[in-house]
């Protein structure tokens, strides 16, 4: 069978597989809705934090990123995995004692403030609209190549998918449909992985194929720095951004997986606080599985791609080539023509533009692999974009239904009322992502990036200081997320997209204006920082947080029993 054949029946099978969970587990009361009623075990909820947490940045950007860029990629890979390691040791046990749904709760309930929650809920808004770009993007991207459908049309078939399940189930749905899209995503990643370790390197464990010999006797990771060299590329094991730059994302990236609001959430589902611990721990094994596999994944595609395409005839190009093209996120210009495609490092002699996002969906068909795992391939891309989307439509309900409605703008809300208000959000953003799907701002990685930097600058000050500083107050807390979400949009609009230098492109030379030679990025790291100061001068400056509240910050410090969420 053809690709597109094995394509509607593994995506057919399971689509049906998260529509048919989202009915079974259907939510019926705010709870459920929200955090799926409290009862979820850790192995399933770490199963499903993986899968929420692992977006269509991870599965298909990410090895992208690593197989273009080379050593300067790994930044994305020790940002992220970091980044868990400190949310699941330095917050999660803390803010599931707290007991609250959401991260604009436990900022509106600590800092005793209606202006602290509703800051909270622009912030999340923003995060979360940001970072939902990017995985409709992914889901455009494929369902545009296996469904052969423009990228636009693959984003409203995903919409319909994620609005129904979304809206349907709640957090309840959502979670045991991603337990299944954990398994769907990461069979589909491990499986060619495996089977390409074995073509080049016949190792069948792919963390240590990418460092073995080749056939002909030369370390593939030796052999890719030659071919890079050749065509101009700087050597792939080696870095070319500055060490502050590396340092300032790998913070970004870090403290922004800390304060994401749709990752949070999750601990909230389980019973008492050490299964908030525990099934953390169980993502973070989950969540190894793909991540050491990504730097193999990369360094496999990479070297594949170059010595299939580069200074070989374009009428001899395979199959592949010409289905990429008709996506339009792979165009070759023949420049001299001469009939050959020469994929260089210099913009004025190169004929093959190549986006980032294409590389592991395109990587099985690279290596003439079996059509059924190229349609695998896209299975699992659309599990681990459409889990994300789900997640975050949920933190986007719950900031509006919850912690405006409920909290502030109608506290007499009924629990129907308020489960509707959450279904017609979800709805709403459903629209609004994909429009961003449709008119994305950049390729998938680099969009969710900057959503963890915005997290970075708004929420990781204010909920640290929030558990480990009694004398933070609301002033402090309010100032600072402003000023640290506005310096950190200020930053990504002016060098991310011109928009304050008349619209001139920021790969067009505005890279050589970063300040302190940070990118936007990273940028989230300096946000934070000033965050950080500002939250703290000003509490200093004005009144102590009143007695219940310093009280209510020593208890949430000892982790202790079960600490049930509880809507209030």
């Amino acid at each position: 069978m053809g690709i597109l054949a094995w394509t509607w029946i593994i995506v057919g099978v399971t689509f049906a597989l998260y529509i048919g969970i989202a009915i079974w587990t259907r939510a019926t009361s705010s709870k459920e809705f929200y955090v799926a009623g409290g009862g979820v075990s850790p192995l399933m909820n770490g199963m499903a934090t993986a899968a929420d947490w692992m977006s269509a940045a991870s599965f298909i950007s990410l090895a992208g990123i690593v197989s273009f860029e080379g050593y300067d990629g790994s930044v994305y890979l020790m940002g992220w995995t970091g980044g868990y390691v400190l949310l699941a040791l330095l917050l999660a046990p803390y803010l599931r004692k707290f007991g609250k749904f959401t991260v604009p709760d436990f900022i509106g309930d600590r800092y005793y403030s209606n202006t602290a929650r509703i800051v909270a809920v622009v912030a999340a808004l923003i995060v979360s609209f940001t970072y939902v770009a990017g995985q409709m993007r992914g889901v455009g991207i494929v369902f545009s190549r296996y469904l052969e459908v423009d990228i636009n049309t693959g984003v409203y078939i995903g919409m319909a998918i994620v609005l129904f399940y979304a809206v349907l189930g709640g957090m309840k749905g959502i979670t045991y449909t991603q337990v299944a899209q954990y398994m769907v995503l990461i069979f589909a990643f491990m499986v060619p992985a495996i089977f390409i370790s074995i073509q080049m390197t016949g190792n069948p464990i792919p963390q240590l194929g990418f460092g073995s010999k080749g056939e002909d006797g030369m370390y593939l990771l030796q052999k890719l720095d030659g071919l890079q060299k050749e065509l101009g590329f700087h050597e792939y094991t080696s870095g070319s951004k500055s060490l502050i730059d590396v340092f300032a994302i790998t913070l970004a990236l870090m403290v922004g997986t800390a304060g994401l609001p749709h990752v949070i959430v999750r601990f909230f589902t389980v019973p008492k606080v050490s299964d908030a611990r525990l099934s953390a721990g169980w993502a973070l094994v989950f969540i190894a599985i793909l991540y050491t596999t990504v730097p193999a994944v990369a360094v496999f595609a990479r070297t594949n791609l170059i010595e299939t395409v580069s200074n070989k005839q374009y009428k001899d190009m395979p199959d592949w080539v010409g289905n990429w093209e008709k996506t339009g996120l792979l165009a070759f210009e023949d420049k001299n023509a001469d009939g050959v495609v020469q994929y260089v490092a210099d913009a004025q002699l190169n004929e093959l533009t190549i986006d980032k996002d294409i590389m592991v969906l395109a990587n099985p068909e690279i290596a003439n692999l079996p059509n059924w795992v190229v349609a695998l391939v896209g299975a699992g891309a659309l599990a681990a974009a459409l889990s994300t989307a789900a997640g975050l439509l949920l933190v986007i309900a719950s900031s509006i239904s919850h912690d405006l409605l409920k909290k502030v703008l109608v506290p007499k809300i009924t629990e129907r009322q308020e489960l509707y208000a959450a279904r017609g959000s979800a709805a709403v953003a459903v629209v609004i992502a994909g429009y961003f799907g449709i008119n994305p701002p950049g390729f998938v990685a680099a969009v969710v990036a900057l959503a963890f930097g915005l997290a970075a600058a708004s929420f990781f000050p204010a909920i640290v200081l929030g558990i480990f500083d009694k004398r933070m107050n609301r002033q402090g807390a309010v100032t600072g997320m402003i000023i640290g979400l506005s310096l950190m949009l200020f930053y990504m609009l002016k060098f991310k997209f011109g928009i304050f230098d008349g619209g001139k492109d920021a790969v067009a030379g505005l890279a050589g204006d970063w300040w302190f030679g940070i990118s936007p990025e990273g940028f989230g790291t300096v946000a934070m920082i000033v965050n950080f100061v500002i939250s703290v001068i000003v509490s200093r400056l004005t009144t102590a947080p009143p007695e219940n509240i310093q009280h209510l910050i020593e208890d949430i410090r000892i982790p202790k029993g079960a600490g049930a969420a509880v809507a209030h």
